[in-house]
């Protein structure tokens, strides 16, 4: 007997739209992302120009955080729910815009559990 295997990913709701199915039925459209944090790295630079090209840099994303390009958390779309009313009744969770939630993949059920 084969052990069942059980995945967990962070996901995300980024967004949730009102629609209608093909039969006009009101529904949502709820996308999911998944939440990964990606680690910052300290790069020493090898010579002393680039150590100050490094230092002015600090400086000005500092002053100008527009200039910020050290990212620290990925977001990669990992699933689109389009539900009906009824469908989002019956599933039992109202899904917020940021919140994050818990996505449990195990034998042929997905699930959802809203993370602390």
């Amino acid at each position: 007997m084969l052990a069942e295997v059980v995945i967990v990913t962070r996901v995300r709701v980024q967004k949730i739209e009102s629609t209608k199915d093909p039969e006009g039925n009101l529904g949502k459209r709820i996308e999911l992302i998944e939440d990964r944090v990606i680690p910052k790295f300290a790069v020493r630079p090898a010579t002393e120009e680039a150590r100050m090209v490094q230092e002015v840099m600090k400086s000005l994303q500092q002053q100008i955080p527009m200039l910020a390009t050290q990212k620290t958390q990925f977001a990669l779309q990992k699933m689109i729910l389009f539900l009906t009313e009824n469908e989002y009744e019956r599933l039992g969770i109202i899904f917020d815009v940021n919140q994050i939630y818990e996505l449990e993949l195990s034998g042929q059920s997905i699930s959802f559990k809203k993370s602390s």
